[in-house]
């Protein structure tokens, strides 16, 4: 079974989010399938514009933790790092086509993540936000802790960064995370009216404002900023609050943190 539904259609490829039985949480297998569509994306001329939805109740749990950790410990890369990165963060190569993404439901950590390395983001009134990595004892990794504060401001990022709070689509589109707010079922349907307006402009020129867009950031991705997430997560799995957060996790109840 494919954990990545795409479909082309009018320039845009809809890239689907599709293990809703785990409510889309991501395994090696399904970041590997993601990666593939947006290499097909880059490489496609046909393809001017992708789309990134979730099939199922939400967008997506998260990492799934259970299967994903114990690679990350035994320092194995879970990215193609000769592919685009659909987070930006852990290979040289990066897009040069605009992506949209449309959340709905449970959107949590790496799914923030994701669609925070997106260019525009469209939210069904009914999507729930939480970056609870803090509460598993361990941090987000793949880009929340730069791009929160590049979309909504220092403030309003570590607020939720380090609480691991939840906060409403509402909250997002207020505070600048979300440019499209929609009534639940309408948030696919306004992301292809932007997009097909986006296909209709010239290619070249969509190309390069993503390319200086990506230069003029408020903060740029550091150099080795790959490295040093991999190396400190790493460390914080194998910590005692790292167990603690997994245990806690597999055990769907409160970590209780020593600070060892």
């Amino acid at each position: 079974m494919k954990y990545i539904s795409t479909k082309l259609e009018n320039n845009v490829l809809y890239i689907g989010l599709n293990r809703p039985e785990k409510r889309n949480a991501f395994s090696s297998t399904m970041i590997n399938e993601l990666t593939d569509a947006y290499e097909e994306v880059e490489n496609n001329d046909a393809i001017r514009c992708a789309i990134l939805f979730a099939h199922g109740d939400h967008f997506t749990s998260g990492l799934d933790l259970a299967e994903i950790a114990p690679k990350i410990i035994q320092g194995a890369s879970f990215i193609q790092k000769e592919k685009v990165d659909p987070w930006g963060i852990y290979s040289i190569k990066k897009r040069t086509k605009p992506v949209i993404a449309v959340v709905h439901g449970m959107c949590l950590t790496l799914g923030i993540e994701l669609v925070l390395a997106a260019d525009i983001i469209i939210a069904s009134s009914d999507t729930k936000f939480a970056q609870i990595e803090i509460k598993r004892g361990i941090y987000p990794f793949a880009g929340a802790t730069i791009r929160m504060q590049e979309r909504i401001g220092r403030g309003n990022a570590m607020r939720y960064l380090l609480t691991g709070d939840t906060y409403t689509a509402e909250t997002a589109y207020r505070m600048g995370m979300v440019q499209e707010l929609t009534e639940p079922g309408k948030q696919l349907d306004k992301a292809t009216e932007i997009a097909e307006t986006i296909v209709k402009q010239a290619p070249l020129g969509v190309k390069q404002t993503i390319i200086t867009a990506n230069m003029a950031k408020t903060q740029a991705i550091p150099e080795g900023i790959a490295e040093h997430f991999l190396t400190t997560i790493k460390d914080l799995m194998l910590s005692d609050d790292g167990q603690e957060g997994f245990k806690s996790f597999i055990e769907r109840r409160e970590a209780v943190f020593t600070g060892k």
